[in-house]
């Protein structure tokens, strides 16, 4: 099963609204230009209001790219109320999302680290935020086909294990298991059956991430085209499919496993407080 993204980007956007997550840095921000200068209106969420401005302002100066095509949005995955705030401030603002792209990651750091949610901090902020802010802006998210979820994952996902019995990693941790866990929930989370979504590995680029993989990585742009496409209502989809840069390959057996999908959502709504 191999199958590939357009070789180019999509002629026009116009009139779509796409949220990008992590839209302040690397291959967010990136990803943000590249939709706003194809005409789709981005809500750009950065960790706090000021780096959700700053970005906005950046990509109006650098980009030629209308204020108009832009909205700042602002909230730490590190906190699920703020994610909660955020989602709901999007059903209010634009009761009509075509794209979500769940791109905000974090490397995990060196030390065990709990947020004030009590989850461990790169399994909250790289996917239980992304968890609980898809299933709060499904009234929002469009049915129409070319609507969609887009995951940035990473190649890593395939060496990730969920950790059942100890998913905060408490008894014991490592930066590397911990960041491949998050991505592998995040790759699983595609193949749920309540949104259409896809994941997508853009490569190794230069971004913050880049000292998990090796010393060089190609330009975050680059990355970004990658999940440009996949915002494409064009190019067709099929739910829980999974690209390596332009190529459809398979991911982890594990991401695809029924009974794997249905124990991450429901471990995932324990963790979020929510049920589905």
């Amino acid at each position: 099963m191999s199958s590939s993204l357009p070789a180019s980007l999509p002629a026009s956007l116009s009139g779509r609204t796409v949220l990008v997550t992590g839209a302040t840095s690397g291959i967010g921000y990136e990803t943000a230009h590249q939709l706003a200068e194809l005409g789709a209106t981005v809500l750009v969420h950065g960790r706090t209001p000021e780096e959700a401005q700053a970005a906005t302002d950046r990509l109006i100066a650098s980009a030629d790219i209308s204020a108009a095509l832009l909205r700042p949005l602002a909230a730490d995955f590190a906190r699920l109320d703020e994610v909660e705030n955020l989602a709901h401030a999007v059903v209010r603002d634009h009761p009509r999302l075509d794209v979500l792209v769940n791109n905000a990651a974090i490397a995990a750091p060196e030390r065990h680290t709990l947020t004030a949610d009590g989850n461990e901090i790169s399994f909250q902020v790289n996917f239980l935020a992304h968890y609980l802010l898809t299933n709060l802006l499904e009234p929002a998210l469009t049915s129409d086909p070319g609507g969609r979820v887009v995951n940035v994952s990473s190649a890593l996902h395939r060496s990730g294990a969920i950790q059942w019995n100890d998913p905060q990693r408490v008894r014991r941790y490592s930066r590397l298991a911990a960041y491949a866990q998050s991505q592998l929930a995040l790759t699983v989370f595609a193949a749920d059956p309540r949104v259409t979504a896809v994941s997508v590995n853009p490569g190794v680029c230069e971004t913050g991430l880049l000292p998990l993989y090796g010393h060089e990585g190609a330009p975050a742009a680059e990355g970004a085209e990658h999940v440009v496409r996949l915002c494409d209502p064009a190019t067709e989809i099929v739910n829980g499919a999974y690209y390596d840069r332009s190529e459809r390959v398979a991911p982890a057996a594990a991401a695809t496993e029924d009974r794997t999908i249905k124990r991450l959502n429901k471990l995932a709504d324990l963790l979020v407080g929510h049920t589905a």
